[in-house]
């Protein structure tokens, strides 16, 4: 089932033909806006069916007469797997790297960070870059989105609290100040254009995506090249913070990074998942 967060943050889900089904009054009329995926997420259980029914004979807008804005527009929790796959810490660390020479560690050193939740957006809007005289980067990567609490969860029961998946973008300012830092401009995690129910992707340990910038492919990969794969993230992070529904975690991105620059236009692809499209423009 693919879930949408659209026009002044309704909620909806998409049928057969390509109707939204306006699922928002599923959830309390007491809930902020912004905080309806998560109560829908939240509550899953007792609303899926209820899902299904309005998809089945849908009554809402064409997808194409709405605002699609970011599924998932506030997560309370919103974290990060930092040098997730072997290519991009040798690109980052290598000739011509943006850290030639540095001793670039992974994530088996690392273990994660935080970014702003405040740094998402969705396909309504747009990369803001912020100092034209920094070196602003794309990375390609796979969101999770978590379904139920997780605290301790171990690798073989991981998947069990994941609710779906969303295209993400990591987008970086380089240099030296510290990665919540750099990762967290306001604008810098565009989502969507959907959240992906996880029964609707077969092998998650196998999810293939694809970046270009102005229509040039530039990084291409799968989860399948993750040194810590999804489940060894969710027992990873919850081992040390309890992950709550509409939680994120952004998996890491693989070789192929490079800048942007106002103009451009940033595709990510992720098969079975969705396509979001992000131009990119100055800073107001």
């Amino acid at each position: 089932m693919r879930l949408y967060t659209f026009d002044d943050y309704r909620l909806g889900a998409q049928a057969d033909d390509g109707r939204l089904a306006d699922i928002t009054d599923l959830v309390s009329a007491d809930i902020a806006p912004r905080d309806r995926m998560t109560a829908l997420i939240t509550h899953w259980d007792r609303l899926a069916s209820q899902v299904r029914g309005a998809v089945r004979s849908p009554s809402g807008p064409a997808l194409f007469d709405v605002t699609v804005r970011a599924p998932q527009p506030r997560p309370r929790t919103l974290l990060a797997a930092p040098v997730n796959y072997l290519r991009h810490q040798a690109e980052m660390g290598g000739d011509g790297g943006v850290y030639a020479d540095a001793d670039i560690k992974t994530i088996a050193s690392y273990a994660g960070f935080v970014k702003a939740s405040s740094s998402i957006t969705g396909p309504d809007g747009a990369i803001e870059i912020p100092f034209p005289d920094r070196r602003v980067d794309h990375e390609a990567e796979v969101g999770v989105v978590i379904g139920r609490r997780a605290s301790r969860v171990p690798r073989e029961r991981a998947l069990d609290h994941v609710f779906g998946y969303v295209p993400l973008l990591d987008i970086t300012i380089r240099g030296e100040e510290d990665r919540s830092y750099r990762k967290s401009f306001d604008t810098f995690t565009p989502i969507g254009p959907a959240i992906v129910t996880a029964d609707e992707i077969p092998d998650p340990a196998d999810i293939a995506f694809r970046l270009s910038v102005n229509g040039q492919e530039r990084q291409k990969s799968t989860t399948r090249h993750l040194i810590y794969d999804i489940p060894r993230l969710i027992e990873l992070y919850s081992e040390a913070m309890t992950l709550e529904p509409g939680d994120i975690i952004a998996t890491g991105t693989p070789e192929g990074v490079g800048p942007i620059s106002p103009g451009d236009q940033v595709v990510l692809t992720v098969e079975g998942v969705g396509e979001l499209t992000m131009p990119v423009v100055e800073r107001p």
